[in-house]
């Protein structure tokens, strides 16, 4: 039995050790300057700029803070493609080009969001504490938000 074991766990260390060699394409795009960008198509007060990169910014933007366990798979593919899905919903580097009906629609949807506790996603605040708004975070991003729409 104690052989059994042994390859078992012998097998699952191989399998991986093998799925590190598959890495998904890294979200990172620095030093790109976006004149579309959320931030540089509103004027925000420092504060909302900065509420917005630290929370929604790693998912919803072309650049992602990687900690070091997002580079482990299999954590590594889930990351990816949760970025990638975030992305299709909004892309906040992408702002400028969302037609104007577009850009009202989501500033709802994050404000409504925002003030449901929905985003940023408890899974995400789970290992990025610094992500996680309180409710003084959200009425600032919320009253700040209800003044653009």
């Amino acid at each position: 039995m104690k052989k059994v074991v042994k390859i078992i766990i012998a097998i699952v260390l191989f399998i991986f050790i093998a799925i590190q060699f598959y890495q998904p394409a890294l979200n990172i795009d620095k030093g790109q300057v976006y004149t579309t960008d959320f931030t540089q198509v509103y004027k925000m007060p420092v504060e909302v700029k900065a509420m917005f990169q630290t929370s929604c910014y790693d998912c919803h933007s072309n650049n992602t803070n990687y900690i070091w366990y997002d580079y482990v798979q299999p954590a590594r593919t889930l990351v990816e493609n949760h970025i990638k899905s975030a992305k299709e919903d909004l892309n906040f580097n992408e702002w400028g080009t969302y037609s104007n009906r577009k850009q009202e629609r989501l500033l709802n949807s994050i404000k409504e969001q925002i003030e449901t506790k929905q985003m940023p996603v408890p899974s995400y605040t789970l290992m990025h504490k610094n992500a996680k708004l309180n409710n003084e975070n959200i009425k600032t991003l919320t009253n700040w938000l209800e003044q653009q729409e």
